[in-house]
């Protein structure tokens, strides 16, 4: 099955933070990264006063099921030392199951495409990039880009290398 992963920070080197975090997912056993979004600089959204993010989204191939998925993701998460102290804080690493092909998940823990993937420049934006006709996994996703008001971001022109 093949997932769209979102991720995001704002603490410590950014940018080192987003590369660990896909190389981290290319050790997970029966996975593979199989492409990656530039790295966008954007503004925080749902709590201002904290610095800018960094985001990128990429696309993995594994054989794990949505919700062993998510355990990957809370577990690299772990690895870099995440506290959760409020909601949409500063965090050292977000990482979020935002799509998942030929899939959909509504459960007390998971839903799956993500409940407000449409709602975020900052996963729009990469995802276009992944996907330029605005369709993934046969979820239409360009047009909630015209319904989004503010949400700044810049494209850094950074690739994100990926290891095998």
């Amino acid at each position: 099955m093949k997932y769209i992963i979102g991720v995001g920070t704002n603490i410590g080197d950014r940018e080192q933070n987003i590369r660990q975090a896909v190389r981290a997912f290319s050790l997970v056993p029966k996975t593979k990264v199989l492409r990656t979004s530039k790295l966008y600089e954007t503004e925080p959204v749902g709590y201002a006063a904290q610095e800018e993010f960094y985001n990128a989204c990429f696309e993995v191939e594994s054989v794990l099921e949505p919700h062993e998925m998510l355990g990957v993701c809370l577990g690299i998460e772990a690895g870099f030392g995440r506290h959760r102290e409020f909601k949409n804080g500063p965090r050292i690493l977000d990482l979020d199951v935002i799509l998942a092909e030929d899939c959909t998940v509504h459960t007390d823990n998971l839903t799956v495409p993500h409940p407000r993937f449409h709602e975020r420049r900052f996963v729009l934006i990469p995802l276009l990039e992944l996907f330029p006709e605005g369709v993934a996994y046969g979820v239409a996703f360009k047009q909630y880009l015209l319904g989004i008001k503010g949400q700044a971001i810049k494209e850094m022109n950074v690739a994100i290398a990926i290891t095998e």
